[in-house]
């Protein structure tokens, strides 16, 4: 009994706590901008500046009057989506900063609000407590998604910037290439979380979780 106490009451703290601290929220939205914007670069990239868009840029140069042949238009094309990748970079600092100033701001946050507490006050909840089991077993697969987030992000992060100083690195370029694979393999995986947070939400607001999105803007309630 002297366990279970305690548990029930962690258990009622899941409940209460829905506040979002202002750090959390500056950085969900601030984020949200950024690998929109990064992801936006590599689509531009793949949709407007691939290999098949060299002829295209051949005829229109050639149909303004210009003589072109297939090496200068490719050294076009491939100028044009260094200009894009050098804005993705850019992208790509405003992500590790982000990622740094969340790893900070966990250690500043409540106790009540920090990841790693939630996940460990649902792990016990659903497997020592064995009550309230729906609710502790979809904060913990909640939790352990933003856990698997996080760890992906850090990846990215560590990718992305060895691939921008892959000129100072002397890492081999087989390795490299390997490290860009993976980066972008990384990208399927967030848009993958992306698109199973923006259900989760959706299917909250329809149903009893209504202002998931007005709460990450104002805080929410402290309840």
């Amino acid at each position: 009994m002297a366990i279970i106490a305690p548990l029930n009451q962690e258990i009622g703290e899941i409940k209460k706590e829905k506040k979002y601290a202002s750090t959390a929220r500056f950085w969900h939205w601030i984020n949200f901008i950024v690998m929109a914007g990064s992801l936006l670069t590599v689509l531009i990239n793949s949709l407007l500046f691939d290999r098949t868009q060299r002829t295209f840029v051949k005829v229109e140069l050639m149909n303004a009057g210009a003589t072109v042949n297939d090496k200068q238009a490719a050294a076009v094309t491939h100028g044009l989506e260094d200009q894009v990748w050098g804005i993705h970079i850019y992208f790509g600092y405003a992500l590790a900063a982000l990622f740094l100033f969340r790893l900070i701001a966990e250690f500043f946050l409540p106790a009540g609000q920090k990841l790693l507490h939630k996940l460990k006050k649902a792990y016990r909840a659903y497997f020592i407590l064995k009550k309230e089991r729906e609710m502790a077993k979809h904060e913990l697969v909640v939790k352990g998604l933003y856990l698997i987030f996080y760890l992906l992000l850090l990846t990215m992060v560590v990718t992305g910037l060895l691939l921008a100083f892959e000129d100072y690195t002397n890492i081999p370029e087989n390795l490299n290439h390997s490290i860009k694979e993976f980066h972008g393999f990384c990208m399927y995986l967030i848009l993958g979380f992306i698109v199973l947070h923006l259900a989760g939400v959706f299917l909250a607001e329809r149903q009893g979780g209504k202002g998931i999105v007005s709460d990450m803007i104002n805080g929410g309630d402290d309840k």
